[in-house]
């Protein structure tokens, strides 16, 4: 069985050089506009909190680097029925390297991250799948909603 690691500040780079993996499954390659030094600074910072909003679990890869990979963070929400604390866990980010892909590393990752949401107090954890990813997280009991995503970008 593949077990998955709580991300460091030192997997920054290996964070972002996954979510590249992951941009590029999407359509990509994207401009550079200063997102890969933003998006490490960002993970350098967040990742050793000791009450983190934002934490990734990792596979290792055999010989260095990183496997795979899943991001989530905490919202705080009003509470409500199901939820009385309002905690929402939104998970992103998950990505395999071609090379470790269909070994249950993306599996390991999200179970682990799950499995702190559980710990955490979290009662809702929310995702988009892509049709790749979708039977993945339908198997670790994600379902469908009613609710359209909409997005507003601000300049």
């Amino acid at each position: 069985m593949i077990g998955a690691r709580r991300a460091t500040a030192a997997d920054a780079a290996e964070l972002v050089r996954l979510r590249e993996v992951l941009l590029a499954s999407m359509g990509g390659p994207w401009p550079d506009d200063g997102w890969r030094a933003a998006t490490e600074a960002r993970l350098r910072a967040r990742l050793d909190e000791p009450d983190p909003r934002l934490l990734a679990f990792v596979v290792d890869a055999p010989g260095g680097g990183l496997a795979a990979c899943a991001t989530g963070t905490v919202e705080e929400r009003l509470g409500g029925p199901g939820n009385p604390e309002g905690l929402v866990g939104y998970v992103f980010n998950v990505a395999t390297h071609p090379e470790h892909r269909r070994r249950g590393c993306s599996r390991a990752c999200v179970t682990a991250l799950v499995e702190w949401y559980r710990e955490y107090g979290v009662a809702t954890v929310d995702l988009r799948a892509s049709a790749e990813g979708e039977p993945l997280y339908s198997s670790l009991g994600f379902v469908r909603t009613p609710d359209p995503a909409m997005r507003l970008r601000l300049a």
